[in-house]
């Protein structure tokens, strides 16, 4: 008689359970044999674990001579277990607060569901991202198209408007920020980040930003769109008038070109509304995001008006990781959390209190910015003073446009009873 399924089982279980489960432990074992090796990395002080990562990695990067090793709200926690008040935000990125419960939950969940797969196909999480985010842009700008970071969100609107318009020529703000690869960097007026020894893209023009008269005289039609930071920020933070912003639109509407904001930081409410256009008026064509949009999972957007959706076709743009289901799922969390805590609120009220407390203090000339963007133009260089703030226990950024500037970048649960530790720092610093 010849076997079957059942007359293979052993103690209840078949050869297949066995075998599964002995797999099962097996991959318990090696996930417990990495894990402790990762622990033994991540117990060492800051000083070993920057010397590991000054071993092996390019030295790109001028870091803070700590090691961070976690987060909570607005906290986060170095190698030795000093508590740090994050001010800087992972630049711009802790937009939920470091490890908000629902987002950890979220993206462990999903860790156990499914880790990834491409834009091949159809995705649950994907879907739920889609309507997610998208239900947060402006009336007519609701397609969306999810990639991995800003300066990709950056790329694809250019060649977006590029190719509705039919024409080639861009023009950025001379002191503006759009990322690092060729297309963004071909935007980017900060000259500091274009390599000399690589051809920047030409058929791109810098003008001042908040000068309408110069904008004017540099518009024709051969240009394909105007982009420009909603608010800049490594150029150094402030906001031009309302009437700069608006008649932006009316001279790209004049001359057929397409208005780009790029809001990698500015957007997901962190100046007070949940896109800087709600506040004066002013809808763009296309809107790019990045930074706080997955709360610190690699993630980028562009929000398209939905004529300009409505011509893109297959083969058009792709990405291999954008949209994927981890991504995904964060994404479509921190746009729950937005709304449902309320975020672009708190950051507008937390945003007031802090500029009028830090603008009361002697060496303070003014703060500029809105909401949780803000910078504090001191009357002394800054990079001194957020040197100290951290050895108080502050983490905030310097403005490569803007020597005498303190950027604040923090999460938009900030609230203004965690501030005092820093008015004092402040005060104590430029005393």
């Amino acid at each position: 008689m010849t076997a079957g399924p059942e007359s293979s089982r052993t103690g209840g279980k078949t050869a297949a359970s066995t075998a599964s489960t002995s797999s099962t432990a097996s991959a318990a074992s090696t996930a417990g044999a990495v894990a402790g090796s990762i622990a033994s990395h991540c117990a060492g002080s800051s000083a070993e674990v920057a010397a590991i990562e000054d071993r092996w990695q390019l030295p790109t990067y001028a870091k803070m001579p700590i090691a961070l090793v976690r987060g909570e709200g607005s906290y986060v926690w170095d190698a030795e277990g000093r508590r740090y008040l994050d001010l800087y935000g992972g630049h711009c990125v802790a937009l939920a607060g470091h490890c908000h419960p629902r987002l950890v939950s979220a993206i462990r969940e999903q860790a156990g569901r499914l880790l990834f797969y491409s834009n091949v196909v159809y995705s649950d999480v994907r879907a739920l991202a889609a309507e997610r985010v998208a239900g947060l842009a402006p009336a007519g700008l609701q397609k969306v198209f999810f990639c991995n970071s800003g300066t990709e969100a950056n790329e694809t609107a250019l060649k977006l408007a590029r190719k509705h318009t039919g024409r080639k020529h861009v023009i950025s703000m001379a002191d503006g920020f759009h990322g690092r690869t060729l297309g963004s960097l071909g935007a980017t007026g900060l000259s500091k980040y274009r390599d000399p020894l690589y051809p920047v893209p030409v058929e791109h023009t810098y003008v001042p930003y908040g000068d309408l008269d110069a904008l004017a005289a540099t518009m024709d039609k051969d240009i394909a769109a105007v982009m420009l930071e909603a608010i800049p920020s490594m150029g150094g933070i402030r906001v031009a008038s309302d009437n700069y912003y608006q008649g932006m639109r009316r001279l790209c509407d004049r001359h057929g070109a397409l208005l780009i904001f790029d809001e990698v930081q500015s957007g997901f409410g962190r100046t007070g509304t949940l896109f800087f256009g709600e506040q004066v008026g002013v809808r763009p064509d296309l809107i790019t995001g990045a930074k706080g949009v997955a709360g610190g999972v690699p993630a980028g957007v562009v929000f398209v008006r939905e004529d300009i959706a409505a011509r893109v076709q297959h083969g058009d743009q792709g990405t291999t990781f954008g949209g994927g289901p981890l991504a995904s799922v964060a994404m479509a969390t921190v746009a729950d959390i937005i709304r449902d805590e309320r975020l672009p609120q708190n950051a507008a009220a937390t945003g007031a209190f802090l500029a009028e407390h830090a603008g009361a203090i002697r060496g303070v000339r003014s703060v500029t910015g809105r909401g949780l963007l803000l910078g504090i133009n001191l009357d002394c260089p800054a990079k001194d003073v957020v040197t100290g703030l951290r050895g108080h226990g502050i983490l905030a950024g310097t403005c490569e446009g803007d020597k005498n500037q303190i950027r604040l970048l923090p999460p938009l649960t900030l609230a203004p009873g965690e501030l005092g530790p820093f008015f004092t720092a402040l005060a104590t610093l430029l005393a």
